[in-house]
């Protein structure tokens, strides 16, 4: 039970070498390839959601076999696995953590944003991102990134760690929430706004929700923005400056 456990939390795509593999010789179907594959494992996904996948699904997509899709992947956890960090290589705009003119809380609040993007354009990550190793090259560029930025805010090295947690556990957190909220709307057919004005309206009129309702009025009154969107940018906005500004008070303390 022990050994198996252990297979488990170290069993990776990119460990065992399989994502290098282009095919298994001889007899692959023509016009397939593995980066083909996983970018339209990438684009049902993003249409479908992850409990709709399946290589069955993928193959009728690509127009060929299910059996056709394993000669490029040898299990459908090989596939997102490498999906994912298909994704994590659309985190093109990066900062430069090697810049030493440049501000690290510039450079946190970049990152924070880049990957709260990539939650809400991809719902499907965050459960694949906390089930695999996340060790891809790209998924690697983007913690290396982190880490380096975090570096750079001066605090003591044991720190570093915890700091890291505390902003991009709540980034995570953040955008797996919006992520789902986005996709709950697109399947009831209507714009953000109109979800959150129809929603509202049910829960003012609800005998067990009205009063908490009505309690919170003036706070999202004061919490400003006409559209779900900017509400949310505000919010992600200001819990991202107090994280920041909870790093500068640590640092200050020593």
């Amino acid at each position: 039970m022990a050994e198996t456990a252990k297979g488990a939390a170290q069993r990776s795509v990119w460990l065992e070498g399989k994502a290098r593999r282009r095919g298994r010789g001889g007899g692959q179907p023509s016009g397939l390839d593995r980066d083909r594959i996983t970018a339209v494992t990438v684009r049902l996904l993003d249409a479908e959601g992850l409990a709709k996948f399946s290589m069955r699904r993928l193959a009728a997509e690509l127009n060929v076999t299910a059996m056709s899709v394993y000669w490029y992947v040898d299990t459908k956890d090989d596939l997102l696995e490498l999906a994912v960090d298909a994704v994590f290589g659309e985190l093109t705009a990066l900062p430069d953590p090697t810049d030493e003119d440049a501000d690290w809380r510039e450079q946190l609040r970049a990152l924070a944003t880049e990957y709260r993007g990539l939650l809400v354009r991809h719902p499907w990550l965050s459960p694949l991102a906390g089930h695999y190793l996340n060790i891809g090259p790209h998924s690697l560029v983007f913690s290396r990134t982190v880490q380096q930025v975090v570096r750079r805010t001066g605090l003591p090295a044991h720190g570093i760690t915890g700091a890291i947690s505390a902003v991009f556990q709540f980034v995570y957190g953040y955008g797996t929430i919006e992520g789902h909220f986005f996709a709950r709307v697109a399947d009831a057919g209507l714009t953000p706004d109109e979800y959150f004005r129809q929603a509202m309206t049910a829960t003012a009129g609800a005998p067990q929700t009205a009063e908490i309702i009505e309690e919170s009025k003036n706070l999202m009154a004061a919490r400003g923005g006409d559209t779900v969107e900017e509400m949310m940018s505000r919010d992600f906005t200001f819990a991202l400056d107090l994280l920041i500004a909870g790093i500068e008070a640590m640092v200050e303390r020593g």
